[in-house]
């Protein structure tokens, strides 16, 4: 089998593991009235598509394990950050919002809005993993393309981890109770997590482009940092925060998307 024959077998294999994981997420959320499960299944849907491409993929073993482990660090610990975030709460006013502008929370709008395009933008997003997993060994200086993918990966964790766990011991002091989180990470940027989930994404696109014709895959990194800036991410957020008293403020003062020191 060729390496575009083995790509084909992985990347349709994603699609459909993808489109039974949202399959499986939709019916949950429909059983338990709430669909920001699906956030759940967003981390869980790209380390499904790693394995599947570290199983069937012939190409260099060390990148393919090496894809599967990042992928599987990051997947894993946002799944489960967002299932203690969701948990016995009520629905993510995002979705109230996107749901709203669609007319409305019909079975087929919130299969088609929601879960579709998440399944969608998971295979998409993805390609760089599944391509690598049939290339070549790297050589030169795509080997130093791929340490620096590695080390934006690590910065990009660092904010996402970091980020959700200062917000969560935030929420978590009652004294707090109405107040803007603008401390530690949250100074610097006002989404710290999704600053981390794009340099996550550009990390293993990087990793993947250290071996041609990995490098084009750079539509897939941009999709993400699509939907983490203006299309279900911060965009959406930062409408329903800036309905709060002092979220104006605090966005005068911190910088939106890229970090940087905080104005007086």
């Amino acid at each position: 089998m060729t390496a575009w024959e083995q790509f084909g077998t992985i990347t349709v294999v994603s699609a459909l593991l993808l489109a039974a994981l949202q399959a499986v997420t939709f019916a949950v959320g429909h059983r338990i009235g709430r669909y920001n499960v699906v956030d759940v299944s967003w981390g869980l849907g790209f380390v499904l598509v790693a394995a599947v491409s570290a199983v069937l993929g012939d190409g260099d073993p060390g990148r393919r394990v090496l894809l599967l482990v990042l992928v599987a660090v990051w997947g894993l610990r946002l799944s489960w950050h967002m299932h203690r975030k969701s948990a016995g709460r009520g629905e993510d006013p995002r979705y109230r919002e996107l749901l709203g502008r669609a007319g409305g929370a019909s079975l087929g709008t919130v299969a088609r809005k929601i879960f579709a395009t998440q399944g969608a933008a998971q295979w998409f997003v993805s390609l760089p993993v599944q391509l690598s997993a049939v290339l070549g060994p790297a050589h030169g200086a795509g080997r130093a393309v791929m340490a620096v993918g590695v080390a934006l990966w690590a910065v990009g964790a660092y904010f996402e981890a970091v980020g959700d766990r200062q917000l969560r011991a935030f929420k978590a002091d009652s004294a707090n109770r109405g107040r803007i989180m603008d401390s530690g990470l949250w100074a610097w940027t006002r989404h710290p997590n999704y600053f981390g989930d794009a340099c996550v994404w550009w990390g293993l696109w990087l990793v993947c482009a250290g071996v041609w014709p990995g490098v084009v895959t750079v539509a897939s990194p941009i999709a993400m940092t699509y939907f983490l800036v203006y299309a279900t991410g911060a965009r959406l957020l930062e409408q329903t925060m800036s309905r709060r008293p002092g979220y104006r403020e605090y966005q005068a003062r911190t910088a939106y998307f890229l970090p940087r020191p905080p104005r007086r």
